[in-house]
């Protein structure tokens, strides 16, 4: 499979994407999302991540950003935490389209594979929708980009991150996205990152959540 460069992201995601925000523009159906409030419920489920610790970050970092679609949420309901928040993206168009919107908030098209953040760069970090769907790539190629992204996310973060795979408790599963089954991914993160996480499998979508933190 193509990758955008060697050791790098699959471009056939970021390729997709664009594509959708070139259809759809700065909305759910832009970033390939089915409706806003599904969305808002996502966005509400990863800020969970610091929220449930009763904690305002100073810093967070959103890989896989999109339009700044999750800093337009905590504008609105978290304004202390949206003061710390960073994104970034591999669109350059979206990328582009956000600094427009969010001119006093930073954010950078960068590939973190190929040019990785600092260690505990930032207090927290999500990734909404980077790994959910799958496309034409296959369950293994994708499931080591997940590992490879979530350990790199996982080291440049002091206090935890937040990521959602699709669940594989569902009825039927689609070919295009990646279902991901729950001792899989809990084993990978017990050996890699930490043995601290928690699954948020309880807010009525197809998918999951998963918040790692490097401390109980």
């Amino acid at each position: 499979m193509t990758l955008i460069q060697e050791n790098g992201s699959p471009a056939v995601l970021v390729q997709h994407y664009e594509k959708c925000f070139q259809r759809h523009g700065s909305t759910a159906q832009g970033v390939d999302w089915p409706n806003a409030a599904d969305t808002l419920l996502r966005h509400k489920i990863m800020a969970e991540l610091w929220e449930s610790k009763g904690v305002n970050p100073r810093s967070i970092v959103d890989v896989g950003c999109g339009y700044g679609a999750f800093l337009d949420y905590l504008l609105t309901n978290s304004k202390q935490a949206a003061r710390g928040y960073s994104g970034i993206d591999l669109s350059e168009p979206m990328i582009e389209w956000a600094r427009k919107a969010y001119p006093s908030h930073p954010f950078t098209c960068q590939d973190i594979l190929k040019t990785p953040l600092n260690d505990n760069q930032f207090e927290y970090g999500v990734m909404n929708g980077v790994l959910t769907e799958k496309l034409n790539l296959s369950f293994e190629h994708m499931e080591t980009f997940a590992h490879r992204i979530i350990k790199t996310l996982f080291q440049a973060c002091r206090h935890g991150i937040a990521f959602n795979v699709m669940s594989s408790h569902v009825d039927w599963q689609r070919d295009d996205l990646f279902h991901l089954p729950l001792d899989r991914l809990a084993d990978f993160l017990t050996k890699n990152c930490s043995r601290h996480w928690q699954i948020r499998h309880d807010y009525g979508l197809y998918e999951y959540t998963v918040y790692v933190y490097p401390q109980p």
